[in-house]
């Protein structure tokens, strides 16, 4: 399971490293040999949760003790792969936040003893989204683990999660994996032609996940498109606004399109265990007592899941447009870099030469103040109108 991590080759020996210390001081009656607390760091496409469930797969495998362990062949490794091993708890916050009362929930989780491997492990994606207090929570479960609990960790970098947790931790930073490595990927598992794999793997920044979805889905490409035509579609305040519309209008759209139907799915699913159009004596067909609170409480949990897929879809379209900036700054330096929008090479030139570098550095700083002010909660439409506006006059920003 490590091969699906490209590019990783000095995590993968630190993992495999560890997992076999791990087995042989099991196997040994040495103890666990094994470090409690794990923290999986990266940019996004690194592949940080990838790199973690490997870990996983590798401190779970059935074939432990051979050359490879996490073999990616064992029914241990399939359990992890699929998320099913009794043994694993995954968890991936899809609101903006996690809370106290979910972090005590897992913690219980975590304490108890493993059913059928060595260790009971907990996978925690976007872990930087703990709230302050669960973080505290986090932070006593990680000081005394149970002997057999591992936890791991996954955030953007170390400094996402608070010193006192991140100081129990033993940190693997992973790096962006270069563009001929995620191309050579693209078209030896997907099937996707050579000069399609490059174009998407240099657009997404070595991004496996997103590459994958530029190369094989032609809706995506069109709406990286319609952001990558804003820079030269800013001619006057009108359109900065129009351009401010339409950006926020399509994360909306995209969010509400991720979340419909699983929506529709969960809150069918919760009435149905409340009773709902249940049939027999002493039964009605409304919900039964709790059922309104619970789906009140899933409603809310929706609303907060679409708004992060929102703010998601729309930081994506922001760090597109910082790439593009980007290029037009290493053209003005004459830098001999790869740009990772070279099929607008000849409008990245064009705004090269009718600007200056420092204009150029004045947008991007334009654009990452709106994702700053994005994670502040201010108004989607304010925030991006502020930075479109910006965008046309640097000077002003």
């Amino acid at each position: 399971m490590f091969a699906e991590l490209v590019g990783q080759d000095q995590a993968v020996d630190v993992l495999r490293r560890a997992a076999a210390a791990a087995a042989e001081a099991v196997a040994g009656g040495r103890g666990t040999g094994m470090t409690h607390a794990w923290l999986f760091t990266g940019p996004p496409g690194s592949g940080r949760s990838n790199a973690a469930r490997a870990f996983a797969a590798a401190l779970l495998c059935d074939d432990a003790l051979s050359a490879d362990r996490g073999c990616g062949n064992c029914g241990a490794c399939h359990q992890v792969e699929v998320g099913s091993h009794p043994d694993l708890t995954r968890v991936r916050p899809e609101g903006l936040s996690y809370g106290v009362r979910q972090t005590r929930d897992l913690v219980l989780k975590a304490a108890g003893a493993p059913t059928l491997g060595r260790w009971r492990i907990v996978l925690f994606e976007d872990a930087d989204r703990v709230t302050e207090a669960a973080a505290n929570a986090l932070l006593k479960a990680i000081e005394e683990p149970p002997p057999r609990t591992v936890w791991l960790l996954c955030a953007p970098s170390p400094d996402d999660m608070i010193i006192t947790i991140r100081s129990r931790c033993r940190v693997v930073t992973l790096r962006t994996p270069p563009a001929e490595a995620v191309a050579r990927v693209l078209t030896e598992r997907d099937g996707v032609p050579l000069d399609m794999a490059l174009f998407a793997a240099r657009a997404a920044r070595g991004h496996i996940g997103r590459a994958r979805r530029l190369a094989l889905d032609e809706e995506v490409r069109r709406r990286r498109a319609d952001v990558l035509s804003i820079p030269a579609s800013l001619s006057g305040v009108g359109a900065c606004v129009t351009a401010a519309e339409r950006l926020v209008k399509t994360s909306t759209e995209e969010a509400d399109a991720a979340t419909a139907e699983l929506n529709e799915t969960e809150t069918a699913e919760l009435r149905k265990v409340y009773g709902e159009g249940s049939s027999g004596k002493g039964l009605n067909k409304g919900l039964v007592r709790g059922g309104a609170g619970a789906l009140k409480e899933l409603e809310t949990l929706q609303k907060s899941r679409a708004t992060r897929i929102k703010r998601d879809s729309l930081d994506l379209a922001l760090l597109d447009l910082v790439a593009f900036y980007r290029d037009v700054l290493a053209v003005q330096f004459g830098a001999g870099v790869e740009l990772a929008n070279e099929d607008r090479r000849r409008e990245i030139e064009t705004m090269a030469r009718g600007s200056s570098p420092e204009d150029t550095l004045r947008r991007t700083q334009a654009i990452m103040r709106c994702r700053e002010r994005l994670a502040a909660n201010v108004n989607p439409q304010i925030a991006v109108e502020a930075m479109t506006l910006a965008l046309r006059s640097p000077g002003l920003a």
